[in-house]
């Protein structure tokens, strides 16, 4: 019943998606909204608010559902993009370590989370009893109305004596799975910079999702046009803020990624899961953590990328070394998503500071 009336009010006001890493005690919630809604499973909490970002440029709305731990997973990531860019983000936080909690790890970091989000300037509400769940639409439109983060705090109290109107049916899970696979890897003929000059060169109306650091700096360098997306912080979450831009426009949607960067998320098998066939991920794969001084990742000499990509369950994937052969990948337009594996050298260019600030940023892209 309870569980109803939280989706009544995502409806009202106009949320298409939700993204969500379940919680035990929000799961008849979760089984509702998943029905309801475009929804989403993660794997990590921080993916979610990558996604949602994605979503929100795009100037569609989105809530992430979670548990308040996560708060704590994805907190850099909150900080260096809905909140430096000004994006809306509404959550729906089921609040462990707080009422009746019996999991004695859920409580030191979740006891004290208003005072964290208070620290950090982060609004929330908190949601006690049933007769708080209208709080939630306020939450919702405060978010959007004011381009910020807010959290509803939701005690596992509001669900005491609800009962849902569904109940969970799982499909078969019978399938084969068949991967055969032979990757080589050539000596490098370009740097980041030559691959990104030679991608920039392909683009038409796509928009691009460029990784943190120098790789941001070098697509600017190379050809600044509105659709690009520079990311400025939030390590990781190049590819999430991708598919959920990816999954809220019809458009061509490419993601300017890297080996340590992709090493670090857990968003290529939601990648796959959704299925958006206009995403294409290129990994800019020089072995190393280049905007940190070229220290090796466990790509260098161990890890196949493309591979990964292949087990997470992309079935169009190719492995590029030079100009041409990432030329030739570009233009075999398979339907997505697609993984374009680039194999390049160590090193930087001298391309300098993007000159806008995140809100120009923002606007730039979202107005297309």
């Amino acid at each position: 019943m309870y569980e109803e009336q939280v989706a009544e009010l995502l409806h009202n006001e106009g949320i298409e998606f939700v993204v969500s890493l379940p919680c035990d005690r929000t799961k008849d919630l979760c089984m509702i909204l998943e029905d309801e809604f475009r929804y989403v499973t993660i794997s990590r909490e921080e993916d979610g608010v990558g996604i949602c970002s994605g979503i929100s440029l795009m100037n569609a709305r989105s809530v992430l559902q979670m548990q308040s731990s996560g708060l704590g997973n994805s907190l850099n990531a909150l900080m260096t993009l809905p909140a430096l860019y000004g994006l809306p983000l509404p959550i729906l936080a089921s609040w462990r370590g707080y009422y009746q909690e019996k999991i004695a790890a859920q409580i030191p970091f979740n006891e004290k989370i208003p005072e964290l989000l208070t620290l950090y300037d982060i609004a929330y509400t908190l949601i006690l009893t049933p007769a708080d769940i209208p709080k939630i639409q306020d939450v919702i439109k405060d978010a959007y109305n004011n381009r910020g983060i807010h959290v509803a705090l939701i005690s596992p109290r509001v669900w005491e004596g609800s009962v849902p109107e569904k109940r969970c049916e799982f499909k078969s899970r019978e399938r084969e799975t068949n991967l055969t696979y032979s990757g080589l890897f050539k000596k490098p003929e370009m740097k980041r910079a030559d691959a990104i000059r030679t991608i920039a060169s392909l683009l038409n109306d796509e928009y691009v999702i460029s990784n943190i650091g120098v790789p941001s700096k070098e697509l600017h360098a190379a050809m600044d046009r509105k659709r690009n997306f520079y990311m400025l912080g939030s390590y990781t979450q190049a590819s999430p803020i991708g598919l959920g831009v990816a999954l809220a426009t019809k458009d061509k949607v490419v993601v300017l990624d890297g080996d340590g960067s992709l090493l670090g998320t857990a968003i290529l098998p939601v990648v796959s899961e959704t299925k958006p066939d206009n995403l294409t991920i290129v990994c800019l794969d020089n072995g190393v953590y280049g905007s940190t001084g070229d220290q090796c990742s466990p790509a260098y000499q161990t890890i196949d990328l493309e591979l990964i990509a292949r087990a997470s369950g992309f079935t169009h994937t190719q492995k590029v070394h030079t100009a041409d052969e990432l030329t030739s990948a570009w233009n075999h337009q398979t339907q997505g998503p697609r993984f374009i594996h680039v194999i390049i050298e160590p090193g930087n260019s001298s391309a300098p500071n993007i000159s806008y600030t995140p809100h120009e940023i923002r606007n730039r892209f979202s107005a297309g």
